[in-house]
């Protein structure tokens, strides 16, 4: 595509085509002097923001903003693409040749003679297609599970996988109470450990609360998030209670702050 067509293209078949021929051109002598700076390493920062902000907008169930999340997440495979095919290694049309072949190896329940009745079975199958596949028979059970992730979601992740060979609590009862023995070692620790013992502790704690999300069938991410937006609102609103009172921030005492954040809680 030229530069004319481009601009001019509305077909609705055509608009991958023409969002790799903008990064091209971006990119390409007498393009866009900061495309044209970066690499893969500088885009990682871009490529987790865009993932994030579009698991944002589902969470918020903005079904508005949506498409542009996700386009703004699209051109960060575009763009990973277009560097990978300047540097003669793989271009577009592979990256989607790999994910169509993987998905059909992967369902052969759909595309081919095996049965897998209901989620679990294809789960299942899934894994050990997978383990096949990258020649992880030989490696102990959770190697390379989550690699990359944030370590809240590994954590369910590592736990997940560990489950399905039966190596979980039988009950969320169990669970529960490893929460409490952890809040009691994290106690004993503070009173008589050091800062290392302290912080294993609290790791543990966090992996033990990571595990009672996961039997609840909740996904720890979404609880971080919804806390995080919680405590955001509710430090909103004490701070704009003072503000009303002439008070800033810094001026509060912490009595006086907490004052106005037992008042925007009972909200």
């Amino acid at each position: 595509m030229n530069d004319q067509e481009m601009m001019e293209c509305v077909g609705k078949e055509h608009q991958l085509e023409r969002l790799r021929a903008i990064m091209h051109r971006l990119r390409a002598p007498g393009g866009c002097p900061w495309d044209a700076e970066q690499t893969h390493e500088s885009l990682i920062p871009n490529l987790i923001e865009e993932a994030y902000e579009t698991v944002d907008t589902i969470r918020r169930g903005d079904r508005e903003h949506l498409k542009e999340e996700l386009g703004d997440l699209l051109l960060q495979v575009v763009f990973h693409s277009e560097l990978a095919e300047e540097d003669g290694v793989f271009d577009m049309d592979e990256v989607a040749r790999g994910i169509s072949e993987k998905l059909i190896r992967r369902h052969p329940h759909v595309f081919g003679q095996s049965d897998a009745e209901g989620s679990e079975a294809v789960l299942k199958q899934w894994d050990e297609i997978k383990r096949a596949e990258k020649g992880d028979e030989d490696e102990v059970y959770l190697h390379g599970v989550g690699k990359g992730l944030p370590a809240l979601m590994r954590a369910a992740k590592l736990q997940k996988k560990a489950s399905k060979v039966g190596f979980d609590w039988p009950d969320e009862e169990g669970v529960f109470e490893k929460v409490s023995e952890e809040i009691v070692e994290i106690a004993d620790a503070l009173e008589n450990g050091s800062d290392e013992d302290v912080a294993e502790e609290i790791g543990d704690l966090m992996f033990s609360v990571v595990n009672l999300a996961r039997v609840r069938k909740l996904d720890p991410e979404v609880l971080m998030a919804a806390a995080n937006a919680k405590f955001e609102k509710r430090f909103a609103a004490m701070e704009h209670a003072l503000k009303e009172r002439g008070q800033g921030l810094e001026e509060a005492s912490l009595d006086e702050m907490e004052a106005e954040w037992q008042a925007a809680k009972a909200r």
